[in-house]
């Protein structure tokens, strides 16, 4: 997990300027609310008795399944972003692979590597819904040259002769 801390009115012009000072916290295994409250608040810099903790990332190894079904691992396959804004708490989810598409990056249908993945990241979706109480929606404008989210997975893009986008120009 990693941070910045902020401010009110300190660092810049406006108010909740981030004051320079980041955080990362190594975490292993199943997240304990309890305690990663407890890790947070111990973590706070000790210079400014008023920060307040900005924007959560957290991030690490991922496992995902090929063809054949076989594990591979990959760093920072998902990352979440959670922001803790005093009016209204956002999250963030970002995927960085192919393995959630009906394609590969090169256009190719992938379809057993989609099956044995999709639904993994649409079941961890849903768990954030329910963790968070509400439903998971996707922000007009939300798409990237890689894809759009479509509920808990990836809309189907343009298909041409029964491959989808080559997108490996952006790689």
């Amino acid at each position: 997990m990693e941070w910045l801390w902020f401010v009110y009115g300190v660092g810049g012009i406006g108010i909740g300027i981030g004051i320079g000072i980041g955080t990362t916290l190594p975490v292993m295994g199943p997240l304990d609310p309890a305690d990663l409250t407890q890790r947070i608040e111990r973590s706070q810099p000790s210079g400014h008795p008023d920060a307040q903790v900005g924007n959560l990332t957290v991030s690490g190894r991922g496992t995902w399944f090929d063809a054949q079904g076989e594990e591979r691992h990959e760093q920072d396959l998902v990352v979440l972003s959670v922001d803790p804004d005093e009016h209204q708490l956002t999250a963030d989810v970002a995927v960085f692979h192919d393995i959630w598409d009906h394609f590969d990056f090169r256009g190719f249908p992938h379809l057993e590597i989609y099956k044995r993945n999709a639904p993994r990241i649409a079941a961890a979706l849903g768990e954030l819904d329910a963790l968070l109480g509400t439903t998971a929606v996707a922000v007009a404008g939300d798409a990237t040259y890689f894809g759009r989210a479509e509920g808990h997975g990836i809309e189907m893009p343009d298909v041409i002769d029964g491959r989808g986008p080559d997108l490996t120009d952006r790689l």
